[in-house]
């Protein structure tokens, strides 16, 4: 398939401000202090939200329409149901790769990191296996936002705005204890707003190595491995990790504010 210089500009800044969005977490982490437990209740359900509704109601049935054009309607419902869990399966098992401790869906709220054991080294290395880990869930999210994004503008911009919500928390993590190990905001908003570079490195990647092969085949297989990705996440993670705060209501609040808000855009812009 040809696409045009704007098409794939286009489809690289989405995916640029998608990952960069880590840095708006950083940045948030600094000016929330006396509320961090409702606001992450709230956001990180609110992600949630958005990751649910645009999979399994845009993304998975994008990937069904593609595949099931190329090899009929049995045959297509199946491989895009196979490519859906191939997707729950490959980021179940980068999470199992990746410890707690450093697992940047693991959040920890400031006050938590404050009265924690305030050894430098300790702080530091939770921020880079944090950071180390983000790079990891954001490499396939950059492929399938580039992917998105040249196939289908609006479920492009459907995509990078969930995985924008979602790596706001992820910049928290990051940047909270690299902030406590060396009391330099700057410091800490730089290796959290650099962390998010893996997602448009994934989109780079993804237009040297895919590019020859993208086909209405591959569209299908990457949107479905990506609908799954997004609800294991939606589930295992944020969800959870929204609960832990204690703010069980909140979370369900942003959990349908944002399926309302993913509802509306993909209204508005069909």
């Amino acid at each position: 398939m040809i696409f045009t210089t704007n098409e794939v500009l286009f489809a690289f800044g989405l995916t640029l401000l998608a990952g960069l969005s880590t840095g708006v977490g950083s940045a948030l982490a600094f000016y929330t202090k006396q509320t961090n437990k409702k606001f992450l209740s709230a956001v990180l359900g609110f992600s949630a939200g958005v990751m649910i509704y645009v999979s399994l109601v845009e993304i998975f049935a994008e990937a069904r329409v593609s595949l099931e054009g190329i090899y009929g309607s049995q045959k297509g419902y199946l491989y895009t149901t196979i490519a859906f869990f191939v997707g729950v399966f490959v980021i179940a098992i980068i999470d199992r790769m990746i410890p707690s401790s450093g697992n940047p869906h693991e959040a920890r709220d400031v006050n938590e990191i404050e009265n924690i054991d305030n050894e430098e080294s300790e702080l530091m290395r939770m921020g880079l296996f944090s950071a180390l880990a983000i790079a990891i869930h954001n490499f396939p999210e950059g492929i399938a936002t580039f992917a998105a994004a040249l196939q289908n503008p609006t479920l492009g911009i459907s995509i990078a705005v969930a995985v924008a919500i979602h790596n706001i928390p992820e910049g928290i993590a990051v940047s909270v204890p690299v902030y406590y190990a060396t009391n330099s905001r700057k410091r800490a908003f730089s290796l959290s707003f650099l962390s998010g570079l893996s997602e448009p490195a994934g989109a780079v990647l993804g237009y040297l190595i895919l590019m020859p092969f993208l086909n209405d085949t591959m569209f299908g297989i990457i949107f479905a491995g990506v609908a799954g990705i997004m609800v294991y996440i939606a589930l295992d993670e944020l969800l959870p990790t929204a609960h832990k705060y204690g703010h069980s209501h909140e979370a369900i609040y942003g959990l349908v504010l944002g399926m309302i808000v993913m509802a509306s855009s993909l209204i508005l812009f069909a």
